[in-house]
C-alpha cells in the first residue's frame, strides 16, 4: 500500500494533486500541452505511474482538473481585488491588471488552439471556467454605465470587446522588466476605449 502523506486520505489526495499540478504547470511552460505525457508528469511529481492513473486516467482529465483548480483560485483572487476598489472604474482597472497578469503567467494554448487540442466535451469543460470571469466583468461594466462612470453603451457590446482586448498574448509577451509598463499601458487603453478617465481622483 502506498505511503499516505499529510495524515489523512483527504490530505494525501490534496498534496498529491498539488505536486502533480505543479509538475504540469512547469511542463506546460517548458514544452506545451501536446508534448506532455502522464508518465512524464508523474515522474516530475515523484509519483508512480499506477498512482497517477488512479487520480487521472488520461491527460485530458488532468488538464480539466488543473484548470478547475487554477480557476477556483483565480476567481477568488479576482473577486478580492475587485471588491477592494471603491468605484466601477477602479474595479475595471483591477480586473484588467489581474487578467493581464494571469495571461502572462498562464501557459495553456489560446482558445482556438486549445479547442483543436482537446476533444469537444473536454474543451467545453475547460471553457466553462471563463464564465464567472466574464460575469464579473459584466457586473463591473453594468455598474459603471448605471452610475454614469461609463458612457451608456450596451454592456453586451462592451464586455466581449474588452475581453478580446485582454486575450492577446502579444500584450504581455515582453521581457519581464517591461511587463508592468505594458500592463499599465493596456489598462490606459481599455479605460480610454470605454470612455473612462484613468487619472480622475477617487474617494
Amino acid at each position: 500500500m502506498p505511503k499516505i502523506i499529510g495524515g489523512s486520505l483527504a490530505a494525501h489526495r490534496e498534496q498529491v494533486r498539488a505536486r502533480v499540478f505543479e509538475a504540469l504547470r512547469n511542463q506546460l511552460y517548458e514544452r506545451g500541452f501536446d508534448a506532455i505525457t502522464l508518465s512524464g508528469v508523474a515522474a516530475e511529481a515523484k509519483l508512480g505511474r499506477t498512482a497517477m492513473y488512479n487520480h487521472f486516467p488520461d491527460k485530458e482529465h488532468l488538464l480539466i482538473a488543473f484548470v478547475e483548480d487554477e480557476a477556483t483560485r483565480y476567481v477568488a483572487r479576482l473577486t478580492e481585488a475587485v471588491a477592494a476598489a471603491t468605484d466601477p472604474i477602479g474595479k475595471l482597472e483591477a480586473f484588467v491588471r489581474l487578467q493581464l497578469r494571469a495571461l502572462a503567467d498562464y501557459h495553456l494554448p489560446p482558445g482556438n488552439a486549445l479547442a483543436s487540442t482537446l476533444a469537444p466535451s473536454a474543451y467545453r469543460k475547460v471553457a466553462a471556467h471563463a464564465d464567472p470571469i466574464t460575469e464579473k466583468l459584466r457586473e463591473i461594466v453594468t455598474a459603471g454605465v448605471r452610475q454614469g462612470c461609463l458612457p451608456g453603451e450596451d454592456p453586451d457590446l462592451l464586455v466581449p470587446m474588452i475581453s478580446a482586448a485582454l486575450a492577446s498574448r502579444e500584450v504581455v509577451d515582453v521581457p519581464p522588466e517591461q511587463l508592468d509598463k505594458a500592463i499599465e499601458g493596456a489598462v490606459r487603453f481599455v479605460l480610454r476605449a470605454v470612455g473612462a478617465n484613468p487619472s480622475r481622483d477617487r474617494i
